[in-house]
């Protein structure tokens, strides 16, 4: 029987690869990629920020190491290298460790695999600029309208509102362009993959959104009211990751969403002092 000829069926959405090193991440594996990430940028920041207070302490007329630390913490200027070095060192890292531990799923497609390739569709870079720019403004009516007038506020927003001019180029950079590669490999790369294996594509998507949401309300000071519009950005992200069988439309999106949030910082530039 001649097969030469035979058409070969499309592959399912969700792809089943039972070959070693091409199964989905582990949930726990998922988790503790994900705790790596945030606990380096802790790490990073703390270091950084105890080795400027102990220079500033060990200076003739220095106060003490705890004064030092706290009044070299409270300069703008500072706050912004903290986040640029934090960020800068624990992004990478985890890119390389994502990589190395899970080498045969960067390049796949669609889960399990992490979507480092190009789009079905150059139209999905169009999508994701849309998204990008309408997840901000439906996300801030809908706090708006939960919130009941109050302010919210977001550490990042303050920190770059007061940066000398010339930090602040570096920091959108990180915010911008940094931040999101690392997360979108993190929540609609791993964790995504990790649920789709175990529990329903909707389950996968609504749990992956939900966790990416309450990881950025620290910095948000905890204001719940916030957590619908980070659920929203989520969801259209994940769309954009499935839909297009690569991560970097969502990656584009979520730089677009972070660009609108802190172009505030260059409309009215206050020089500080």
């Amino acid at each position: 029987m001649d097969i030469s000829c035979t058409e070969v069926p499309p592959l399912p959405p969700v792809l089943s690869l039972p070959e070693t090193g091409r199964s989905a991440p582990g949930l726990r594996a998922s988790a503790g990629i994900i705790a790596t990430y945030f606990v380096l940028q802790l790490a990073v920041g703390i270091a950084f920020a105890l080795a400027l207070g102990v220079m500033a302490a060990l200076s003739p007329t220095g106060p003490g190491i705890d004064a030092a630390i706290r009044t070299t913490l409270a300069q703008p200027a500072t706050q912004a290298l903290v986040a640029i070095l934090s960020l800068g060192v624990a992004a990478p890292l985890t890119l390389w460790l994502a990589r190395r531990t899970w080498p045969a799923l960067w390049s796949l497609a669609q889960p399990p695999g992490f979507g480092f390739t190009p789009p079905r569709h150059l139209l999905f870079f169009a999508l994701a600029v849309a998204a990008g720019l309408a997840a901000p403004i439906l996300g801030s009516l809908l706090t708006q309208w939960l919130a009941h007038g109050h302010t919210v506020t977001q550490d990042i927003q303050q920190i770059g509102s007061n940066t000398p001019l010339g930090l602040r180029i570096p920091l959108v950079l990180v915010v911008v362009c940094v931040g999101p590669l690392v997360e979108e490999l993190l929540f609609r790369g791993v964790l995504l993959s990790a649920l789709m294996k175990r529990v329903h594509v909707g389950w996968a998507v609504a749990g992956s959104s939900l966790l990416f949401a309450l990881v950025h309300l620290p910095g948000l000071q905890y204001q719940w009211y916030a957590l619908p519009n980070l659920i929203l950005l989520a969801l259209l992200l994940a769309g954009l990751r499935l839909r297009s069988g690569s991560i970097w439309p969502a990656v584009l999106a979520h730089g677009v969403n972070n660009l609108l949030a802190v172009a505030a910082w260059f409309v009215a530039i206050n020089p500080p002092g």
